[in-house]
């Protein structure tokens, strides 16, 4: 098998025991099939969940906390127990780990995002093995991705990830949830998340942890849109990733149709930038960016809204509404002169600098 870079998320279930500690047995193993990937010769990140989970019963608490300042106290406890627990374990299997803590800011920040690609980039090409959390004890509900699910659909594509490994305590998707319906069947391969199958999904996470089954599905739909393939399931056994890889794993493979990802960049415009702005166009503007792979020139535009400075990121409408987002290199007032000045003159020629060029553009479905 090719070297492939593998991204793996390891729910809070998979990780802990009913009382809401780190269960070693399971910890073990998922270490030592994270080395035996990697020592295959594969590039692996790991998405952890864990850190609450593992820090609320060192405060005291009976349950995983459920207000912000105890899931914060919980995650400042346990996320320090949980990479000890890495640290020592990969070890022994001669793997260096390096933790990273990331907020939904580190996304949404231009510079940032671009910051953590660069050190992520710099970790695996040396051989170590960023394993990544959300940052519980800064984030607030606001500025968070919702659960781990999410965060690793996002750091696959934005990594460009082979592959995204989702493991779980339920070995794959069903028609309905397995726990309540005996005639559930397990569907082993998709090629796309349909609405209908959203729908018959919850988003009820364990005791100890976020994420349900929707939230796995919303992440494998993110992970899809970026060309990466997705694996919800279950595995024992240091084998068990290897095993995945090979196409035998206990679980539901999600396909992507897709050849290749959108690149960094455009993934910025498109999952994590704020739109300061609205362009309208006309129909031949609209036909030129989404059919033609042209850029958007100033002649095409014909109304404004916002107030947005060159270099943001803006909404495109067309004719039936939202067509895209792209990075503009004019300011809104700069457009609202050129649009005045060319009601003026009917003749009058816009300038040919492109409002927003193509590789600054991201169509949206």
């Amino acid at each position: 098998m090719k070297k492939q870079r593998i991204v793996v998320k390891i729910g809070s279930s998979s990780l802990t025991n009913d009382n809401g500690e780190i269960d070693q047995l399971k910890f073990n193993d998922h270490v030592d099939a994270l080395a035996m990937l990697k020592n295959a010769g594969h590039e692996v990140i790991v998405v952890s969940s864990g850190a609450v989970a593992a820090g609320f019963a060192r405060l005291g608490y009976p349950s995983r906390p459920v207000t912000i300042k105890g899931r914060q106290a919980a995650a400042a406890v346990g996320q320090s127990l949980l990479i000890q627990s890495y640290i020592e374990r990969f070890s022994e299997h001669g793997v260096v780990p390096a933790q990273i803590l990331l907020t939904r800011q580190d996304f949404a920040n231009r510079d940032r995002y671009r910051n953590a690609f660069a050190a992520m980039s710099e970790l695996l090409e040396r051989g170590i093995m960023p394993i990544i959390n959300e940052n519980d004890t800064v984030s607030i509900d606001e500025l968070t991705f919702g659960d781990n699910d999410m965060l690793s659909a996002l750091v696959s594509g934005f990594l460009h990830a082979d592959q995204l490994i989702i493991l779980t305590d339920v070995n794959g998707i069903y028609t309905s949830n397995p726990r309540n319906d005996p005639d559930a069947v397990r569907l082993t391969e998709l090629d796309e998340i349909t609405d209908e199958l959203l729908g018959g999904t919850d988003d009820l996470g364990s005791k100890v942890g976020t994420g349900g089954m929707r939230s796995k599905l919303l992440a494998a739909k993110t992970a899809h849109t970026l060309a990466v393939p997705v694996f919800i399931g279950t595995g024992k056994g240091s084998s068990k990733l290897l095993d995945i890889m090979q196409g035998l794993g206990d679980g539901t493979y999600i396909y992507s149709p897709l050849s290749h990802g959108i690149n960094t960049k455009r993934q910025w415009i498109a999952l994590h930038s704020e739109s300061t702005g609205r362009l309208y166009v006309d129909k031949g503007a609209e036909k030129a960016v989404l059919h033609d792979g042209r850029s958007l020139l100033p002649a095409g535009v014909f109304k404004v809204k916002g107030n947005f400075e060159a270099g943001e990121v803006v909404e495109v409408y067309g004719v039936d509404g939202l067509i895209g987002r792209g990075e503009v290199k004019y300011s809104s007032e700069q457009l609202q002169e050129l649009l005045a000045e060319r009601g003026k003159s009917a003749e009058l020629c816009a300038p040919m600098i492109e409002v927003i060029h193509r590789d600054r553009w991201v169509e949206v479905n």
